[in-house]
């Protein structure tokens, strides 16, 4: 009987996943660098590249490695976002708070 070649198990080295080192390095940078607006800036980067990755990697699981990479990129993203949107919201707290108590020194 003559085997079908969608049948048969890919047997050949596998790959990092596409986005995996991007994802995990835009993740990771995101929480160390302590800057406001870029730290949103590459904690979305990482989580658009985490998405992509696993929805490739989850397509076609025997052609690629780097699952744990992309999961790590996008928890370090999703913490880096919540973080940075605790800051965003305590600066605009404390800048209208600054400015009611000016405003109330008139």
């Amino acid at each position: 009987m003559e085997e079908n070649q969608q049948d048969r198990a890919y047997s050949g080295p596998k790959i990092t996943a596409p986005y995996a080192v991007a994802s995990l390095v835009m993740g990771v940078a995101s929480l160390v660098i302590s800057g406001l607006g870029i730290t949103l800036v590459l904690a979305i980067i990482g989580l658009v590249f985490s998405k992509k990755g696993l929805a490739e990697y989850n397509a076609h699981p025997e052609y690629y490695s780097g699952e744990s990479m992309l999961k790590v990129g996008k928890t370090t993203s999703i913490i880096a976002i919540v973080l940075s949107s605790i800051a965003l919201l305590l600066i605009i707290l404390a800048i209208v708070g600054f400015t009611a108590m000016a405003i109330a020194d008139m």
